[in-house]
């Protein structure tokens, strides 16, 4: 409903095939993602950095493909879309090198890649494995969070900052993105991230939250 609701609201469209939507996060109440995309029609990728997650989200069904290369996964994006197949791609990796990659796209070939945008990163508890920092590989990150969490801090909002930047990018042309009430935007926010709604209050942000814009 949320993704259907999405593409009603910010597209204006009720028929999502050939749109994509970009997300992270295949643990927990996230990994319906995968599902969701595939049932609205859209093509989704959805970045998740623990593999073990991931495996068992495409051994159950929630997830049609797994691939751990962003080529890989720009091209199924684009066949995908073309043709208008729903599509749900699971990309064993961190989240702001795929949105990273969909900026240098846009900034390559003139294309906008991505029509809808979210997070499901546990940025509830950003500092304690909720969120892994760009910078460093899983296992390297969980190597530093307990040897060094204040180390492992500072990666981890030098990230939100990356994140958001990417997708501000993208926002700005034309991409819709929104806040899944995962804290994402209020970590960014603490973090120096641009997230701040231009003209309003400092409570406000750029990006709507699910709960009021969109399941409202």
């Amino acid at each position: 409903l949320t993704v259907l609701n999405a593409g009603r609201r910010y597209l204006k469209a009720e028929d999502l095939s050939g749109k994509v939507f970009v997300t992270s996060g295949l643990g927990g109440m996230s990994g319906a993602q995968a599902k969701a995309a595939v049932i609205a029609g859209c093509v989704g990728i959805i970045a998740e950095v623990d593999e073990a997650a991931l495996l068992k989200r495409h051994k159950q069904g929630w997830l049609m493909e797994i691939s751990n290369d962003l080529d890989h996964c720009i091209a199924r994006l684009r066949d995908a879309r073309k043709n208008k197949t729903a599509l749900s791609l699971g990309y064993h990796g961190n989240v702001v090198d795929l949105w990273e990659r969909l900026v240098y796209e846009l900034d390559t070939t003139g294309e906008l890649l991505v029509d809808l945008g979210s997070d499901q990163t546990s940025c509830h508890n950003p500092f304690s494995g909720g969120y892994y920092p760009v910078q460093l590989g899983f296992e390297e990150a969980k190597q530093l969070l307990s040897t060094n969490p204040g180390k492992f801090r500072t990666l981890v909002q030098e990230s939100l900052k990356r994140h958001v930047a990417a997708i501000n990018r993208l926002a700005d042309k034309g991409m819709f993105f929104w806040d899944y009430g995962n804290a994402f935007l209020l970590e960014a926010q603490r973090a120096g991230a641009d997230v701040e709604k231009r003209g309003a209050n400092k409570t406000e942000f750029r990006y709507p939250s699910y709960v009021q814009h969109i399941m409202g």
